[in-house]
């Protein structure tokens, strides 16, 4: 999918403002500039990050509600991803971002950025094994497999809480290897970006 057509779905179906656009833009750019020195994304994604990397992020939006205070954990947010996206979408709004990333060059990253796009409701913390976290939402992008997620959430997180992760085509066999407990639920969402990924919604009571 091309720049321009991502854009226009981030406006039409994700409800992006040309403000937000406009800072995706400079994050964009930001991006490209630091991954010439270091690795914070695939060299080879870096001609498709609007498709690849924004909008993959950004379809997390449609199982979130907007209405309601959401404190959002991104863990092993890397460059930004899906956390920083949803943050910079929803700076007015009644979300609270917290970027996980074990990775001090990667932190520093997303301190320049927070810093260059004045974003306030988003905190960057390192290790999530060594903090007390408190959010009622975790997104995962790249982190770990699904039974690590899924132990986190049992002695780690307070009840209720709903977990959104972004899998590839291995997502239904990751589910089948893990046993969850009668307070967690599931489903299955396709991916708008790839036809073979799936997104992994949890609620957990």
């Amino acid at each position: 999918m091309s720049e321009k057509n991502v854009i226009n779905t981030l406006k039409s179906e994700l409800k992006f403002t040309d403000s937000s656009i406009n800072e995706l833009k400079i994050f964009h750019d930001c991006l490209l500039d630091y991954n010439k020195k270091y690795n914070l994304i695939s060299k080879n994604t870096e001609n498709n990050i609007w498709s690849r990397h924004i909008l993959d992020s950004a379809q997390i939006l449609k199982f979130l509600n907007s209405e309601k205070t959401n404190n959002i954990a991104d863990f092993g947010t890397g460059a930004g991803f899906p956390g920083l996206i949803l943050a910079i979408h929803s700076k007015n709004n009644k979300f609270h971002v917290k970027l996980y990333e074990k990775s001090k060059v990667k932190r520093d990253f997303l301190n320049k950025i927070r810093e260059k796009l004045d974003i306030k409701n988003i905190e960057i913390k390192g290790d999530i094994y060594k903090d007390k976290i408190t959010s009622n939402i975790i997104i995962c992008r790249a982190f770990k497999k699904l039974r690590e997620i899924i132990h986190i959430s049992r002695e780690m997180l307070k009840k209720p809480h709903k977990i959104i992760i972004l899998k590839g085509k291995n997502a239904q066999s990751e589910i089948n290897n893990v046993s969850l407990d009668h307070n967690y639920s599931y489903k299955l969402e396709r991916s708008i970006t790839d036809q073979d990924s799936k997104i992994i919604l949890v609620d957990v009571k």
